[in-house]
């Protein structure tokens, strides 16, 4: 793919987590290192090849080191990596308020879209009222030990309410009984410290699909969480070892890749649906939107990610690619929707 230039040279302000600043070469690293900061590594990388200036920040539990940046450097944008201030994800939104506040243009979305999506429980009823099919769910704060489900029966699978990236979850997270339930749940609420979720499992396929845009917006090919050497008596769903670890994926030969044979209707149902979700969430610039297609052909919202995984190899990246997009491109093409978008004008 032909990589084109930027039509100007741009100072961009790189906000990440401290422990995901990368070094300057991959070499002298393992696998298992790079993995942890490869988002990070791979945009600063190509954001300066392609002919940007890139300064990196590390941010963790003080606003004062963006501004002191910002004044100093005056950036044209910057590229917000942040998944969490203070050491909580509910916070992460608050970090393009503040940059909003400094009328400082930024990359992905928007602090009202990120409260929306990743309160899991929200964005279903919001979805539910737009009469888009969400999986049964209900949920149990902490201290708040499950007595019956109601609406939907087992199978359900347990999670936590608003950590991301899979955290927590295990084939151990599928249950078929109250007494398995209640200690699932228990195992949210104490090690993995949130609220937790109740869905009804749905079996089936696992989809994820990738939108760009801010208004108008482009839908790339549907990717598919495949399976080759799923153990007996296991559900093929994205468990935390499935997302993390390199070695396990390697050992069961777990992928994603294209979504094949996916019947004309559904593609044309996958498309609409995600568009329609993207503009309830009022989401912009970039996200993914994870379903389950049941062996019926019924597509049931999982979860909006807005601010996904964008490393070159994760399934965004190469979504665009198999559009035509190269990733330098879709790096450019994200900054573009950033700079074109001013809240505060």
């Amino acid at each position: 793919m032909r990589r084109r230039r930027p039509e100007r040279t741009l100072r961009i302000l790189l906000l990440s987590d401290p422990d995901f600043l990368p070094p300057d070469t991959l070499e002298g690293h393992t696998e298992e290192e790079i993995y942890k900061w490869k988002t990070e590594f791979d945009v600063i990388t190509t954001l300066r090849e392609i002919g940007h200036e890139v300064r990196p920040l590390g941010v963790e539990d003080e606003l004062a080191p963006i501004r002191v940046a910002i004044a100093d450097w005056k950036p044209h944008i910057v590229f917000n990596l942040i998944e969490q201030f203070h050491g909580q994800r509910s916070f992460d939104h608050h970090v393009p308020s503040f940059l909003e506040l400094m009328k400082v243009c930024y990359t992905g979305c928007n602090p009202r879209g990120l409260v929306l999506a990743k309160d899991k429980a929200l964005a279903k009823k919001l979805l539910t009222y737009h009469r888009i099919r969400t999986p049964g769910f209900l949920v149990f704060p902490k201290g708040r030990r499950p007595v019956r489900l109601r609406g939907f029966d087992f199978p359900v699978i347990v999670k936590s309410l608003s950590e991301e990236s899979s955290i927590g979850i295990s084939q151990a997270s599928i249950v078929d009984s109250m007494e398995k339930l209640i200690e699932r749940v228990r195992f949210v609420h104490d090690s993995v410290g949130t609220d937790a979720i109740v869905e009804q499992f749905i079996e089936g396929r696992e989809l994820y699909v990738a939108i760009i845009g801010n208004k108008r917006l482009r839908v790339l090919p549907t990717w598919e969480l495949v399976f080759e050497k799923m153990a007996a008596g296991s559900a093929a769903i994205a468990t935390e070892r499935v997302k993390h670890d390199v070695r396990y994926q390697q050992k069961h030969e777990i992928e994603d890749r294209p979504a094949k044979d996916l019947p004309a209707a559904v593609a044309a149902s996958i498309v609409r649906t995600s568009k329609r979700i993207f503009k309830i969430l009022e989401l912009d610039g970039y996200a993914r939107i994870d379903y389950r297609l049941s062996p019926g052909g019924e597509l049931y919202f999982l979860e909006a990610n807005p601010n996904p995984e964008i490393a070159e190899r994760e399934e965004f990246a190469r979504a665009a690619h198999a559009d035509g997009t190269s990733y330098a491109d879709l790096l450019q093409a994200i900054v573009d929707l950033g700079l074109r978008r001013k809240r505060w004008q």
